[in-house]
Formats: C-alpha cells, sequence, structure tokens
C-alpha cells in the first residue's frame, strides 16, 4: 500500500478562501488565485504530469474542496431559499 502525502488544508485557508454571499447566507469559495492553482493542477494530472509536490499539493486542494461542498451544502439546506429543507445533514 502507497501512502499519499499532501498538504494540510488547513495551510490553504488563510490565503487561499473567501466567502461569497449567495441570497441571504455566505458560502465558502476558493480565492481566484487558488482556483487557477487548482485547474492547473488539474490539467497536468489529467496528463499524467505532476511532479510528487505538485500531486501533494492537489490532494490537499482537493480535499479542502470536498470539506467547503459538504459544508456548503449543508448551510444551503439550513437556509430560508433552499427549496428542499433536510433534517439532520
Amino acid at each position: 500500500m502507497t501512502t499519499q502525502l499532501m498538504i494540510q488544508p488547513s495551510s490553504l485557508i488563510p490565503s487561499g478562501i473567501k466567502m461569497s454571499e449567495f441570497g441571504d447566507i455566505y458560502l465558502f469559495k476558493f480565492t481566484d488565485e487558488l482556483q487557477s492553482r487548482f485547474e492547473e493542477l488539474l490539467e497536468k494530472k489529467k496528463a499524467d504530469a505532476l511532479t510528487p509536490e505538485e500531486e501533494a499539493e492537489y490532494v490537499g486542494i482537493s480535499e479542502l474542496q470536498r470539506i467547503f461542498t459538504l459544508i456548503n451544502a449543508q448551510l444551503a439546506a439550513k437556509s430560508k431559499w433552499c427549496p428542499n429543507q433536510l433534517e439532520n445533514l
């Protein structure tokens, strides 16, 4: 089994995350710079051209994206504008 290394997603938060107003709530989004870097790494991954350091960065950003997708989904589900109020998210 190969251990996959990643940069700590929490290290990206201070400079890579912003809050964006959407209706009556705020959602977490990547800054333009982090989004561009993520897209650049994704293209290199598709071409199988990531260095080990870039792979660690890609995995860390991907994990942060998954975390914020879950949080944003929970925020949206609990807000007034969401048509399907989900219980116990």
